[in-house]
């Protein structure tokens, strides 16, 4: 495991490439997650896009995560990003196979072994409870079940499908106790949040439902506002 820590339940935020979320809309909505969770104690952790990353975790105190990094040592692989150019840039982790960014499984293994060894955590995206369970057993800090035809939704996984995220939580934790798992795909509020929590998650891993919200701050306390019920 890494030798930081997120605080569960967490809610983890993830800004993909949306135009306002990069630049200085990457740290307008990461000062406004650190706010909250300022404000209401609550875990939150962001993922800015790459570009930003660095700038981001300059300036806000809560945890900062890449969106995805490449399992190339660094030095002579120009062009990659990889784990110790995340931890230089003040990175506390990454995301790793999000469904818009897939990797094969060995890649998966390198990665989650150079994030341990750097003393960053992992969050690993998963679309099925085989690959969870192949997942959970290389022990990163998190497996994420997103189911992607969820992805991007109204629906959430937790009213969709919540039979996955219970089977993926029994599952996993038969695996690694160590392991956390997080859920995501349609998650928009604190409903949500309740109801992944009720079923055995750590958390939520969404991005639209806060990056594309017209009043962001409603939303996060929303989604806040399901960690305590």
């Amino acid at each position: 495991m890494g030798t930081l820590s997120v605080r569960k339940p967490v809610i983890v935020v993830n800004f993909k490439t949306y135009p306002e979320a990069s630049g200085q809309g990457a740290l307008a909505i990461a000062a406004l997650c650190e706010q909250v969770s300022v404000e209401t104690g609550a875990s939150i952790v962001v993922a800015p896009p790459l570009m930003d990353l660095a700038v981001v975790a300059s300036k806000v105190k809560i945890p900062v995560f890449a969106q995805h990094l490449d399992g190339v040592p660094s030095g002579s692989t120009t062009g990659h990003v990889t784990v110790e150019n995340a931890k230089a840039s003040g990175a506390a982790g990454t995301l790793v196979n999000h469904s818009e960014r897939r990797l094969r499984i060995s890649e998966i293994h390198e990665l989650i072994d150079r994030t341990r060894a750097s003393g960053l955590l992992s969050i690993v995206c998963t679309n099925n409870l085989a690959v969870s369970r192949a997942c959970a057993a290389m022990e990163p800090d998190f497996v994420a079940i997103e189911p992607p035809e969820l992805i991007g939704g109204d629906i959430s996984v937790t009213t969709a499908n919540p039979k996955i995220v219970a089977d993926t939580v029994e599952s996993i934790k038969t695996i690694s106790r160590n392991v956390g798992v997080l859920c995501g795909a349609g998650v928009k509020n604190g409903r949500d949040v309740a109801k992944a929590l009720e079923l055995g998650a750590d958390g939520v891993l969404l991005a639209s439902g806060v990056v594309k919200a017209k009043d962001r701050k409603a939303v996060l306390l929303d989604l806040v506002s399901g960690l305590k019920d």
